[in-house]
């Protein structure tokens, strides 16, 4: 199974920008649909972008416009860039997998925090 490592979380200020990382290893990502999800200090818990193996994107309300998910298949890493950020935007933010038949994102990162604040 796919294993996965985020990175590039960290403080920003309102309207900053940042862009995680995602790290795979164990399978290639080609064979998985990706996304990121974040969880909040309030313990709730939102898919906020997604792409599949043929490169469809797709945006929660929150945050569409905002941020862009990629994917680079030959280096195995997948990206979410986060533009105008909002406090609101502060979580752990997680990258996820899943593969053709699961119904949801099976597959975790250990996650990376994402704190925006003046």
């Amino acid at each position: 199974q796919v294993q996965l490592v985020e990175s590039g979380g960290g403080l920003v200020q309102p309207g900053g920008s940042l862009r995680l990382s995602c790290a795979a290893s164990e399978s290639r990502i080609s064979f998985y649909a990706m996304g990121w999800s974040r969880q909040t200090p309030g313990n709730q818990r939102e898919l906020v972008a997604t792409v599949t193996s043929g490169g469809n994107t797709n945006y929660a309300d929150s945050v569409k416009g905002r941020f862009t998910i990629s994917r680079d298949s030959a280096k195995n890493l997948v990206y979410l860039q986060m533009n105008s950020l909002r406090p609101e935007d502060t979580a752990v933010y997680y990258c996820n997998a899943r593969q053709y038949g699961d119904s949801y994102y099976p597959y975790w990162g250990q996650g990376t925090q994402v704190t925006v604040s003046s």
